[in-house]
């Protein structure tokens, strides 16, 4: 699925696109063609994203709300001498053509598309966490939820509702880099843990926006420093621990581990990452 990044990405394009300009709206698909008909021919003023939601707003305080889920894309294309006939099953089409070149984008496979209002698309925000790329985030919402929760961090972190655009990736990935084993319950980190852990999703996602790929290992492990092959995998990006299980952990050389939590793979290293035990367990052992 993609992560909050992606979202971010996507509407910064779709803004420098077709902001400000008159565009027709059509559901080559059909499904989505009733609301595109609404849509069709008004002024689209701008995108935004929250987490994994997509909101593209037209005049009047309308917007296209779009969850991508697991297969979904939405592809934006411009400076086309001319608009192609649209392929496959295309949910949404948006086309903008006011001079010698063309921008369209096009919607394929997303769990949800739908026209809604300002309360609407309020009511979403209100139910996200915090987003670490957005301005207005109020890490403190995060932090009050994590500290008062048994819940595993990695699971706390993958919950929408606690923090907003964190995916399996930077889950794997910001955990390693701040040796937290991710089956540590939140109620057992400190603030300074949690505010380290929110600072480097920040940065993290913020390259991720820049880039357009997850990248998270430090200087002195890239493949130049090490040495070592690059990364081949369809997610792109290098990592320390993210589907790497049963290979060797680029800065101990133990094997990664991989075990599955509320239906989604955790990617940990045992050395770096070890679990948690509290000062009360180790009483209990002496």
């Amino acid at each position: 699925m993609p992560e909050g990044h992606t979202l971010r990405r996507l509407a910064d394009d779709l803004a420098g696109a077709f902001a400000g300009r008159t565009v027709h709206v059509s559901s080559p698909q059909g499904r989505f063609a009733a609301d595109a008909a609404v849509l069709d021919g008004q002024t689209l003023l701008g995108a935004d994203a929250a987490g994994k939601h997509l909101f593209v707003e037209f005049a009047g305080e309308r917007f296209v709300h779009v969850h991508l889920g697991l297969i979904g894309t939405f592809l934006v294309h411009t400076g086309a001498a001319a608009v192609p006939p649209p392929v496959g099953q295309v949910r949404l089409r948006l086309v903008a053509a006011d001079g010698d070149h063309a921008s369209y984008a096009d919607l394929r496979g997303a769990t949800q598309c739908e026209l809604v209002g300002l309360l609407q698309r309020d009511a979403v925000l209100a139910r996200l966490g915090p987003d670490p790329l957005r301005p207005d985030a109020a890490p403190e919402r995060a932090w009050h939820r994590i500290s008062r929760s048994h819940r595993p961090i990695g699971d706390l972190l993958m919950d929408q509702e606690v923090i907003a655009g964190v995916g399996n990736v930077y889950r794997a990935e910001v955990l390693f880099r701040h040796r937290l084993h991710p089956l540590r319950p939140g109620n057992t980190l400190r603030r300074s843990q949690f505010r380290a852990v929110w600072d480097d999703l920040v940065a993290l996602m913020t390259e991720g926006v820049r880039t357009g790929r997850i990248d998270t290992v430090r200087p002195e492990h890239t493949p130049e420093a090490m040495g070592r092959s690059p990364r081949k995998d369809d997610h792109g990006g290098e990592v320390y621990v993210y589907r790497r299980n049963g290979m060797p952990c680029h800065v101990c050389g133990k094997n990664v581990r991989t075990e599955v939590l509320v239906g989604r793979n955790l990617f940990w290293c045992p050395r770096c990452q070890p679990r948690f035990r509290s000062r009360a367990s180790h009483g209990s052992d002496a």
